[in-house]
């Protein structure tokens, strides 16, 4: 599990991509470089990073449900995501 600090951190990221997103398209938009480059760093959607929802593990990410293969398993054996079975053959 990743520490708390750096979930917390991450979810700060989220805040202020989100926030700053229609002024940033805006200077885009405009080609004012300088005017992007006074926004803080944290507000480039870039330096987000994919991380599981539960855990905060940053590998073996899978975008459509939102959480890292580790848990994808642990819930898919406990029947904890509709729909999804373990195969054999």
């Amino acid at each position: 599990m990743a520490k708390e600090c750096v979930k917390a951190r991450q979810v700060k990221r989220e805040k202020m991509v989100a926030q700053y997103a229609a002024k940033r398209a805006e200077l885009k938009k405009a080609h004012d470089y300088a005017g992007l480059a006074k926004l803080p760093k944290n507000s480039s959607p870039v330096r987000l990073r994919n991380r599981c929802r539960i855990t905060g593990r940053p590998r073996g990410y899978i975008r459509q449900f939102g959480i890292c293969r580790n848990m994808f398993r642990d819930w898919a054996l406990a029947g904890k995501i509709p729909g999804v079975t373990k195969s054999s053959w």
